[in-house]
């Protein structure tokens, strides 16, 4: 009995609450809702070349997602990109990817909770930004606090909330697209757009850069990894469906909307595209509701739509705001239990068993990106120095520049990862590979090469290079903010006694077969522990 009262007691871990559709559902909710977003902010950058800023980054959301998903499989740990960065690249790569994707998945909380207001002023008009500037800010600071309390309550009623929505949008989207090709679109309009308002390259960089905004999120589900059961077999299933129906839905979108309505472009007053649209008022709030405008147009059906899509597009918006929030809270919470945070990211509620700590530091941060990105619609005075200084315009500008730096930084490492993973780890059985790969050895042993995940790593880079060149905040705040994690991570190290660019030792083995055990595949684990016995026996006959 005194033994029993004075033994340690296991920290809490995160529970196995996540199902195959409520995998689905997490990736949905955060990737399928950034249609809404992007389609009015890429039209307005990339003109009659939308639906080719759309096609380049769709190519790359591909290898992303496939790459995400073979790893997330293998390696099915709370965290997602940073820690395969982690294990592929070394400590000090796998901070930088993670201190990028907590960029990303901050400004997730705003932007998307941002948007969803602005798809319920379609209904609701006192909530439109620029003439109601404090009721906006308002209710988006409203639903930053909401989603941050429902994180904390646990991941199963979130999940729960989640799939109801996502499945309610499937079937939305889906019938946008059939009653718009079906009654409204003409391929002699697309054709013409396509010749008449073609951008220059620098506007179709900015478009794509733009348009890879729409495909972030699909990584929530390998987030969710480690509370997710038998993700080996689940997240495959789920990944792959999720990237053919995100990706068959912006291209069908940005198609559509070149071939409804004439273009007709419209110059704001600092020289910047406001819309090209047709349906477009000459209003820059409505480039944050652009599926909403988009369905209204369709006859027939749109009279219905005018009224259904504003609120369907506000509560999947809602809900992407919610994956931030839990993505930031897991990502954070993964890189504390890794060294590369300090230990109280890593707190369990007692109670609820999530990372209560993680949740609320995050969902604050995402409220001082809020104030900095309301600032010009709240004191005029501010607009100057948007303008002048940083060459932006406050608002969707702002959040869109830092989400587009963060998605690109992150997922350049992340290819990276994938093919060091191939060669320093060939023994993690990968129920699910990228396909095309280009068979090597790597230190006497059989691996080999993803040829996807190098098309991927330009194609990525390659995005990367177009948001600096075009986006004034990104190249600025961007960079900064990575510069301001690498300093922090150094003191954090430092205070710790670990190494600075060195990596700390770390079992990964033991490591693997604990996770293998804890995630249900057993049968993986007896592959594991083969490979490595048969691995050992191959280096004592070397020796």
């Amino acid at each position: 009995m005194a033994t029993a009262k004075t033994a340690p007691a296991h920290p809490p871990e995160l529970r196995r609450a996540v199902t195959a559709w409520g995998s689905f559902s997490w990736g949905y909710s955060d990737v399928g809702a950034d249609i809404f977003v992007g389609l009015g902010l890429v039209l307005a950058a990339a003109a009659g070349a939308t639906n080719v800023a759309f096609l380049f980054a769709g190519i790359v959301y591909v290898c992303i997602g496939l790459a995400y998903t073979e790893l997330a499989a293998a390696y099915p740990f709370a965290g997602g990109g940073p820690y395969f960065v982690l294990r592929g690249l070394g400590d000090i790569f796998g901070f930088i990817a993670g201190w990028a994707v907590l960029l990303d998945f901050t400004i997730d909380i705003t932007l998307f909770a941002w948007s969803c207001v602005d798809y319920s002023s379609q209904l609701l008009p006192s909530l439109v930004g620029s003439s109601h500037p404090w009721i906006h800010f308002g209710a988006v600071l409203s639903l930053i606090v909401a989603l941050c309390a429902l994180n904390v309550i646990g991941v199963r009623e979130s999940t729960a909330f989640n799939g109801v929505v996502a499945a309610l949008d499937i079937v939305s989207e889906t019938s946008i697209l059939c009653f718009g090709f079906l009654f409204a679109f003409a391929p002699r309009i697309l054709i013409h757009t396509m010749a008449t308002a073609w951008p220059s390259p620098y506007q179709l960089m900015l478009g794509t850069s733009l348009a890879i905004i729409s495909f972030v999120g699909l990584e929530s589900i390998s987030q969710a990894a480690q509370e997710t059961y038998r993700p080996a077999s689940i997240i495959p299933r789920t990944s792959t469906s999720l990237i053919l129906t995100i990706l068959i839905f912006a291209l069908s979108y940005s198609n559509l909307a070149l071939g409804m309505q004439p273009w007709h472009p419209i110059v704001g007053p600092h020289g910047q595209h406001l819309a090209f649209w047709q349906i477009f008022p000459n209003n820059p709030d409505n480039q944050g509701k652009a599926v909403a405008l988009l369905a209204a147009q369709v006859p027939y059906w749109g009279a219905l739509a005018a009224f259904y899509v504003p609120v369907l597009g506000a509560i999947l918006l809602l809900i992407s705001s919610n994956s931030g929030v839990f993505g930031s809270s897991r990502i954070a919470y993964s890189m504390s239990r890794l060294d590369l945070l300090p230990s109280v990211f890593q707190r369990v509620h007692p109670r609820f068993r999530t990372p209560a700590v993680s949740l609320v530091a995050f969902c604050g941060l995402a409220v001082v990106t809020l104030v900095f990105a309301s600032l010009p619609s709240l004191f005029p005075g501010a607009v100057a120095f948007y303008r002048d200084v940083l060459h932006g315009e406050g608002g969707l500008d702002f959040l869109a520049d830092l989400y587009a730096f963060g998605a690109a930084t992150s997922y350049s490492f992340v290819f990276l990862a994938l093919i060091a993973l191939r060669l320093v780890d060939p023994y993690t059985p990968r129920k699910f590979k990228i396909p095309l790969n280009a068979p090597v050895r790597f230190r006497g042993e059989k691996t080999s090469i993803p040829v996807l995940g190098i098309v991927g790593f330009f194609g990525i880079f390659s995005i990367l290079v177009f948001t600096l060149m075009t986006h004034p905040i990104g190249r600025i705040a961007g960079p900064l903010w990575l510069a301001a994690g690498v300093v922090l991570y150094f003191v954090y190290r430092r205070h710790r006694g670990l190494p600075f660019l060195r990596s700390h030792p770390r079992n990964w083995r033991q490591h693997q077969i604990d996770i293998l055990r804890t995630s249900g595949d057993l049968e993986l684990l007896d592959q594991y522990t083969a490979a490595l016995k048969a691995a050992d026996e191959r280096a004592a006959e070397r020796a």
